[in-house]
């Protein structure tokens, strides 16, 4: 049984968090209900999901995802046993755009009625909107959370400052507050968190959700080559890994598969599990396959030595054997 991570004051998960960004963009309905079978009976719990995907696919406009895992917990009858994480901000739509109070209060009853649930149990504001007032912000979570909507709530790529001001206003207001963060970790892209970031979230009790996990897929170590992009939806989001410090890491990935037997997806998923302040990485899955590897990372414990290695080799200019 994996250990249990917390988040705010009513939510515990275990160290992986499924990504739902795949649910009816690269994964089809019977696929993405075969990951999602598959991860809770392999002992996931959340599954995070956001009502703009997939809205940068041809002919879609978004909520393809909460809809899909809608579908999924109706059939599936058993909802208090899973965490669902969404996310408001990126999709324009009733109520204005970004996260002006109205597009907040529409956009929880539109998640709601997709996802076929009377509850969210995190729930992100997608992307900081500085055109919007603080406080008015504030009071539109407060509401959902007080009249039983939303759980908890958690802020997606802010700032160490807005998120320290947002926070102050929040408690200036009696307000709930943020719990959880969810911006851009792994072993490759670091500076978003590490430091000043991981410092404050630490001190003030917010659990870190990252996304990326793999980043875009290059931490499993199949694509080192340039031919290996090759008709992959993301093939561009890690060219610049390969022209980079990606190969000193995977090298120092292969080092630890060699010593553990563990996958590279596994040791990436289970080397941010490790690092202070971090709740669970979000990794997603278009296949049974993949997620029973991904799973794997929740029993993955890397020795000091093992983590070490690692981080000298993604912040290093020096080959890992330096």
């Amino acid at each position: 049984m994996p250990d249990l991570r917390r988040i705010g004051r009513s939510i515990e998960t275990p160290p992986l968090i499924l990504g739902g960004n795949v649910f009816g963009w690269t994964a089809d309905r019977d696929t993405s209900f075969a990951v999602l079978d598959a991860f809770v009976s392999g002992g996931g719990r959340m599954i995070d999901t956001a009502d703009v995907y997939s809205a940068w696919v041809s002919g879609h406009k978004g909520g393809e995802s909460e809809t899909l895992i809608g579908e999924w917990l109706k059939r599936r009858g058993h909802r208090d046993d899973v965490l669902i994480a969404t996310k408001v901000g990126k999709l324009p739509g009733s109520g204005g755009e970004g996260l002006a109070p109205a597009r907040i209060a529409a956009a929880v009853r539109e998640s709601l009625e997709r996802l076929g649930t009377d509850h969210i149990d995190l729930y992100f504001a997608h992307a900081d909107d500085p055109t919007q007032d603080l406080g008015a912000v504030a009071e539109a979570f407060d509401t959902l959370v007080r009249s039983g909507q939303v759980r908890e709530i958690g802020a997606s790529n802010f700032t160490r400052d807005r998120l320290a001001a947002a926070l102050d206003v929040q408690e200036e207001k009696g307000a709930a507050r943020y719990v959880a963060l969810q911006n851009e970790y792994n072993l490759l892209e670091r500076e978003d968190y590490e430091g000043g970031m991981q410092a404050f979230c630490i001190e003030h009790g917010i659990a870190m959700t990252p996304y990326y996990g793999l980043a875009s897929g290059y931490l499993t170590g199949k694509y080192r080559r340039p031919e290996d992009l090759s008709g992959k939806a993301r093939g561009g989001a890690v060219k610049r890994y390969m022209a980079g410090e990606g190969p000193r890491v995977l090298a120092a990935m292969d080092r630890v598969a060699e010593e553990t037997g563990a996958s590279l997806a596994q040791i990436a998923l289970a080397w941010s599990a490790a690092q202070p302040g971090i709740a669970a990485p979000i990794a997603s899955a278009t296949s049974v396959e993949q997620v029973d590897e991904l799973l794997g990372a929740m029993a993955l414990a890397l020795t000091d030595e093992q983590l070490a290695l690692l981080d000298h080799a993604a912040a290093s200019r020096e080959g890992v054997d330096s």
